[in-house]
Protein backbone atom coordinates (compact mmCIF):
# COMPACT_ATOMS: atom_id res chain seq x y z
CA UNK A 1 0.00 0.00 0.00
CA UNK A 2 1.52 3.57 -0.81
CA UNK A 3 2.35 5.04 2.27
CA UNK A 4 0.89 8.58 0.93
CA UNK A 5 -2.72 7.09 0.08
CA UNK A 6 -4.12 8.42 3.42
CA UNK A 7 -2.24 12.08 2.44
CA UNK A 8 -3.95 11.51 -1.41
CA UNK A 9 -7.15 11.29 0.15
CA UNK A 10 -6.87 14.17 2.23
CA UNK A 11 -5.54 16.42 0.08
CA UNK A 12 -9.09 15.29 -2.12
CA UNK A 13 -11.54 15.95 0.73
CA UNK A 14 -9.93 19.59 1.30
CA UNK A 15 -10.53 19.83 -2.21
CA UNK A 16 -13.88 18.33 -2.75
CA UNK A 17 -15.69 19.60 0.44
CA UNK A 18 -15.85 22.98 0.53
CA UNK A 19 -17.32 23.06 -2.95
CA UNK A 20 -19.62 19.54 -2.92
CA UNK A 21 -22.92 21.35 -3.31
CA UNK A 22 -21.59 23.53 -6.05
CA UNK A 23 -20.43 20.13 -8.11
CA UNK A 24 -23.56 17.67 -6.90
CA UNK A 25 -25.84 20.73 -8.07
CA UNK A 26 -23.71 21.36 -11.78
CA UNK A 27 -24.25 17.65 -12.29
CA UNK A 28 -27.99 17.29 -11.77
CA UNK A 29 -28.56 20.49 -13.70
CA UNK A 30 -25.91 19.73 -16.69
CA UNK A 31 -25.74 23.56 -17.25
CA UNK A 32 -23.82 25.93 -15.56
CA UNK A 33 -26.00 29.04 -15.80
CA UNK A 34 -28.87 27.25 -14.33
CA UNK A 35 -26.40 26.03 -11.76
CA UNK A 36 -25.16 29.19 -10.96
CA UNK A 37 -28.47 30.84 -10.79
CA UNK A 38 -29.47 28.31 -8.25
CA UNK A 39 -26.70 28.39 -6.37
CA UNK A 40 -27.02 32.28 -6.24
CA UNK A 41 -22.78 32.61 -7.50
CA UNK A 42 -21.79 34.62 -10.91
CA UNK A 43 -21.33 31.79 -13.46
CA UNK A 44 -17.77 32.90 -14.25
CA UNK A 45 -17.31 32.11 -10.55
CA UNK A 46 -19.03 28.94 -10.57
CA UNK A 47 -16.60 27.85 -14.24
CA UNK A 48 -13.70 28.59 -12.21
CA UNK A 49 -14.34 26.74 -8.89
CA UNK A 50 -15.61 23.15 -11.16
CA UNK A 51 -12.53 23.93 -13.44
CA UNK A 52 -10.28 24.50 -9.92
CA UNK A 53 -11.69 21.71 -8.39
CA UNK A 54 -10.66 19.75 -11.40
CA UNK A 55 -7.45 20.37 -11.72
CA UNK A 56 -6.60 19.49 -7.68
CA UNK A 57 -8.00 16.21 -8.33
CA UNK A 58 -6.48 15.98 -10.98
CA UNK A 59 -9.21 14.31 -13.50
CA UNK A 60 -11.44 15.55 -15.38
CA UNK A 61 -15.46 15.67 -13.71
CA UNK A 62 -17.00 16.94 -17.14
CA UNK A 63 -17.42 17.25 -20.67
CA UNK A 64 -18.37 20.54 -22.21
CA UNK A 65 -20.05 19.70 -25.66
CA UNK A 66 -21.67 22.64 -26.79
CA UNK A 67 -23.49 24.54 -24.24
CA UNK A 68 -24.38 21.97 -21.36
CA UNK A 69 -22.58 20.20 -19.59
CA UNK A 70 -22.15 16.47 -19.01
CA UNK A 71 -20.40 14.02 -16.30
CA UNK A 72 -17.38 12.33 -16.89
CA UNK A 73 -16.91 8.70 -15.89
CA UNK A 74 -14.50 10.12 -13.19
CA UNK A 75 -17.72 12.65 -12.70
CA UNK A 76 -20.31 9.42 -12.33
CA UNK A 77 -18.00 7.46 -10.23
CA UNK A 78 -18.29 10.41 -7.77
CA UNK A 79 -21.58 12.23 -8.19
CA UNK A 80 -23.85 9.40 -6.97
CA UNK A 81 -22.00 9.67 -2.71
CA UNK A 82 -21.54 13.66 -3.13
CA UNK A 83 -25.40 13.29 -3.12
CA UNK A 84 -26.20 10.78 -1.25
CA UNK A 85 -23.34 12.95 1.29
CA UNK A 86 -25.57 15.69 0.82
CA UNK A 87 -29.06 14.22 1.52
CA UNK A 88 -27.24 12.41 4.53
CA UNK A 89 -26.03 15.84 5.71
CA UNK A 90 -29.69 17.76 4.75
CA UNK A 91 -31.68 16.07 7.66
CA UNK A 92 -29.09 16.92 10.90
CA UNK A 93 -28.97 20.00 9.47
CA UNK A 94 -32.48 20.75 9.43
CA UNK A 95 -32.58 19.50 12.57
CA UNK A 96 -30.01 22.29 13.90
CA UNK A 97 -31.60 24.67 12.11
CA UNK A 98 -35.07 23.86 14.34
CA UNK A 99 -33.17 23.98 17.10
CA UNK A 100 -31.65 27.57 16.69
CA UNK A 101 -35.22 28.80 15.50
CA UNK A 102 -35.84 31.17 18.36
CA UNK A 103 -39.67 30.94 18.31
CA UNK A 104 -39.63 27.19 17.59
CA UNK A 105 -36.26 25.48 18.53
CA UNK A 106 -35.76 23.15 22.00
CA UNK A 107 -34.21 24.11 25.37
CA UNK A 108 -32.49 21.30 27.37
CA UNK A 109 -32.93 22.19 31.08
CA UNK A 110 -31.97 20.20 33.96
CA UNK A 111 -32.90 20.90 37.33
CA UNK A 112 -33.06 19.91 41.16
CA UNK A 113 -35.77 17.15 42.04
CA UNK A 114 -37.15 19.60 44.63
CA UNK A 115 -37.64 22.05 42.25
CA UNK A 116 -39.80 20.16 39.90
CA UNK A 117 -42.96 19.77 42.27
CA UNK A 118 -43.66 24.14 41.99
CA UNK A 119 -40.89 26.14 40.48
CA UNK A 120 -39.50 24.51 37.04
CA UNK A 121 -43.70 24.18 35.83
CA UNK A 122 -44.42 27.75 37.11
CA UNK A 123 -41.53 28.87 35.69
CA UNK A 124 -42.30 27.01 32.02
CA UNK A 125 -45.76 27.89 31.87
CA UNK A 126 -45.28 31.48 32.06
CA UNK A 127 -42.06 31.26 29.62
CA UNK A 128 -44.23 29.36 27.28
CA UNK A 129 -47.23 32.03 27.57
CA UNK A 130 -44.18 34.08 25.81
CA UNK A 131 -42.93 31.18 23.21
CA UNK A 132 -45.42 29.06 22.92
CA UNK A 133 -43.64 26.77 20.33
CA UNK A 134 -40.31 26.28 22.35
CA UNK A 135 -39.90 22.72 22.96
CA UNK A 136 -38.12 21.32 26.38
CA UNK A 137 -36.06 18.71 27.03
CA UNK A 138 -35.73 18.36 30.74
CA UNK A 139 -33.57 16.64 32.89
CA UNK A 140 -33.64 16.00 36.68
CA UNK A 141 -30.81 14.81 38.34
CA UNK A 142 -28.39 15.65 41.80
CA UNK A 143 -26.40 19.39 41.65
CA UNK A 144 -22.97 17.36 41.06
CA UNK A 145 -24.71 15.26 37.62
CA UNK A 146 -26.53 18.43 36.59
CA UNK A 147 -22.96 20.24 36.25
CA UNK A 148 -21.16 18.21 34.55
CA UNK A 149 -23.98 17.37 31.90
CA UNK A 150 -24.11 21.12 31.54
CA UNK A 151 -20.24 21.43 31.28
CA UNK A 152 -20.21 18.38 28.63
CA UNK A 153 -22.90 19.98 26.82
CA UNK A 154 -25.35 17.12 27.44
CA UNK A 155 -27.98 20.12 28.50
CA UNK A 156 -28.20 23.98 27.48
CA UNK A 157 -29.12 25.68 30.96
CA UNK A 158 -29.65 23.86 34.92
CA UNK A 159 -31.16 24.99 37.69
CA UNK A 160 -29.62 24.37 40.63
CA UNK A 161 -28.70 25.05 44.72
CA UNK A 162 -26.76 25.95 45.97
CA UNK A 163 -25.25 28.32 43.67
CA UNK A 164 -22.44 26.40 42.09
CA UNK A 165 -18.35 28.71 42.08
CA UNK A 166 -18.35 29.87 38.93
CA UNK A 167 -15.44 27.99 37.63
CA UNK A 168 -14.90 25.62 34.80
CA UNK A 169 -16.54 27.36 31.72
CA UNK A 170 -19.68 27.94 34.14
CA UNK A 171 -21.42 30.78 34.54
CA UNK A 172 -24.74 30.97 37.46
CA UNK A 173 -26.24 33.67 38.74
CA UNK A 174 -28.79 33.67 41.63
CA UNK A 175 -32.41 33.53 41.51
CA UNK A 176 -34.02 33.14 44.89
CA UNK A 177 -33.19 32.34 48.26
CA UNK A 178 -35.34 29.09 49.43
CA UNK A 179 -35.66 28.84 53.53
CA UNK A 180 -34.71 25.00 54.98
CA UNK A 181 -36.68 23.52 57.78
CA UNK A 182 -36.01 20.61 60.07
CA UNK A 183 -38.66 18.36 59.28
CA UNK A 184 -39.90 16.14 62.29
CA UNK A 185 -42.70 13.74 62.75
CA UNK A 186 -45.79 14.86 64.44
CA UNK A 187 -45.55 14.55 68.23
CA UNK A 188 -41.85 15.30 68.25
CA UNK A 189 -40.10 16.82 70.98
CA UNK A 190 -39.18 19.56 68.77
CA UNK A 191 -42.47 20.08 66.79
CA UNK A 192 -43.61 22.85 69.17
CA UNK A 193 -40.30 24.24 70.31
CA UNK A 194 -39.24 27.63 69.69
CA UNK A 195 -36.17 29.79 70.70
CA UNK A 196 -36.32 29.56 75.00
CA UNK A 197 -39.52 27.71 74.85
CA UNK A 198 -41.47 30.49 74.22
CA UNK A 199 -43.89 30.30 71.42
CA UNK A 200 -43.40 32.35 68.56
CA UNK A 201 -41.92 32.15 65.15
CA UNK A 202 -38.00 32.47 65.96
CA UNK A 203 -37.37 28.63 65.52
CA UNK A 204 -35.04 26.41 67.39
CA UNK A 205 -31.47 25.66 67.46
CA UNK A 206 -30.29 23.50 64.50
CA UNK A 207 -27.81 22.16 67.59
CA UNK A 208 -30.89 21.19 69.42
CA UNK A 209 -31.26 18.15 67.06
CA UNK A 210 -27.83 17.33 67.52
CA UNK A 211 -28.81 13.25 68.90
CA UNK A 212 -31.51 12.51 66.23
CA UNK A 213 -31.18 10.56 63.54
CA UNK A 214 -30.85 12.30 60.03
CA UNK A 215 -32.82 11.75 56.78
CA UNK A 216 -30.42 12.92 53.92
CA UNK A 217 -29.80 12.97 50.35
CA UNK A 218 -26.95 10.94 48.72
CA UNK A 219 -23.71 12.46 48.46
CA UNK A 220 -23.54 14.47 45.27
CA UNK A 221 -26.88 16.16 45.75
CA UNK A 222 -26.87 20.06 46.59
CA UNK A 223 -28.97 19.65 49.82
CA UNK A 224 -26.94 17.16 51.03
CA UNK A 225 -23.60 19.80 50.87
CA UNK A 226 -26.17 22.03 52.53
CA UNK A 227 -27.54 19.56 55.32
CA UNK A 228 -23.42 18.45 55.94
CA UNK A 229 -22.53 22.51 56.66
CA UNK A 230 -25.44 23.83 58.98
CA UNK A 231 -24.98 20.57 61.01
CA UNK A 232 -20.86 20.98 61.11
CA UNK A 233 -22.01 25.12 61.91
CA UNK A 234 -24.10 23.70 64.55
CA UNK A 235 -21.34 22.04 65.91
CA UNK A 236 -22.38 18.37 65.42
CA UNK A 237 -21.94 15.79 62.42
CA UNK A 238 -25.16 14.34 61.45
CA UNK A 239 -26.06 10.42 62.44
CA UNK A 240 -27.71 9.40 59.37
CA UNK A 241 -30.04 6.57 58.81
CA UNK A 242 -30.53 7.09 55.70
CA UNK A 243 -29.64 8.50 52.03
CA UNK A 244 -31.78 8.81 49.24
CA UNK A 245 -32.76 10.58 46.47
CA UNK A 246 -36.14 12.18 46.29
CA UNK A 247 -36.87 15.14 48.84
CA UNK A 248 -40.52 13.36 49.09
CA UNK A 249 -39.22 9.78 50.21
CA UNK A 250 -37.07 11.78 53.18
CA UNK A 251 -40.38 13.60 53.86
CA UNK A 252 -42.17 10.79 54.10
CA UNK A 253 -39.57 8.53 55.91
CA UNK A 254 -39.73 11.17 58.43
CA UNK A 255 -43.59 11.03 59.30
CA UNK A 256 -42.76 7.33 59.62
CA UNK A 257 -40.98 8.24 62.61
CA UNK A 258 -37.41 7.33 60.83
CA UNK A 259 -35.54 10.46 61.89
CA UNK A 260 -35.58 14.27 60.49
CA UNK A 261 -34.52 15.86 57.82
CA UNK A 262 -33.12 19.24 56.32
CA UNK A 263 -35.12 20.27 53.35
CA UNK A 264 -36.85 22.95 51.48
CA UNK A 265 -39.84 24.73 52.92
CA UNK A 266 -42.59 24.44 49.81
CA UNK A 267 -45.91 24.95 49.89
CA UNK A 268 -46.23 21.00 49.29
CA UNK A 269 -44.47 20.26 52.35
CA UNK A 270 -45.90 22.68 54.71
CA UNK A 271 -49.12 21.43 53.31
CA UNK A 272 -48.26 17.55 54.40
CA UNK A 273 -49.79 16.67 57.90
CA UNK A 274 -47.57 13.64 58.45
CA UNK A 275 -44.39 15.82 59.22
CA UNK A 276 -43.90 19.15 61.28
CA UNK A 277 -41.46 21.64 59.52
CA UNK A 278 -39.74 23.34 62.57
CA UNK A 279 -37.80 26.87 61.69
CA UNK A 280 -34.27 27.16 62.37
CA UNK A 281 -33.09 30.00 63.83
CA UNK A 282 -29.44 29.30 64.10
CA UNK A 283 -27.53 28.84 61.69
CA UNK A 284 -28.98 30.78 59.37
CA UNK A 285 -30.88 27.55 56.90
CA UNK A 286 -31.37 28.63 53.29
CA UNK A 287 -30.46 28.03 50.25
CA UNK A 288 -29.27 29.92 46.75
CA UNK A 289 -31.42 28.71 44.20
CA UNK A 290 -29.84 29.83 40.64
CA UNK A 291 -29.35 29.12 37.07
CA UNK A 292 -26.13 27.98 35.42
CA UNK A 293 -25.07 28.13 31.56
CA UNK A 294 -21.60 27.56 29.93
CA UNK A 295 -20.12 31.03 29.59
CA UNK A 296 -17.47 29.30 26.74
CA UNK A 297 -20.08 28.19 24.73
CA UNK A 298 -22.41 30.83 22.81
CA UNK A 299 -25.98 29.87 23.63
CA UNK A 300 -28.39 28.83 20.30
CA UNK A 301 -31.27 31.77 20.53
CA UNK A 302 -34.06 30.25 22.08
CA UNK A 303 -32.03 29.12 25.52
CA UNK A 304 -30.58 32.33 25.50
CA UNK A 305 -34.06 33.76 25.91
CA UNK A 306 -35.10 31.03 28.39
CA UNK A 307 -32.28 32.17 30.13
CA UNK A 308 -32.94 35.88 29.93
CA UNK A 309 -36.75 35.26 31.00
CA UNK A 310 -35.72 33.11 33.90
CA UNK A 311 -33.31 35.98 35.69
CA UNK A 312 -36.21 38.18 34.96
CA UNK A 313 -37.91 35.74 37.86
CA UNK A 314 -35.40 36.87 40.19
CA UNK A 315 -36.97 37.01 43.89
CA UNK A 316 -40.43 35.25 41.99
CA UNK A 317 -38.81 32.09 40.96
CA UNK A 318 -40.00 30.26 44.35
CA UNK A 319 -43.02 31.83 44.84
Amino acid sequence: MNDDSGDDVAAALDALVPRLRQFVVVAREEHLTRAAEILGVPQPTLSRSIARLESELGVPLFTRPGRSIKLTRHGHALFDSAERSMLTLASPLRLLAGEADPARGRVALGFLHTLGGEAVPRLLRDFRAEYPRVRFALVQGSADVLLARLREGEIDVCLTAPLPVTAGGVTARKLDEQRIDLFVPVGHRLAKRRRGGRPGPAGIRLAEAAEEDFICMEPGFGLRAITDDLCRAAGFEPRIAFEGEEADTARGLVGAGLGVSLLPATVSSLKDSSVVAVRIAEPKAARTVGIAWTADRPLAAPVAAFRDFALGYVGRLLG
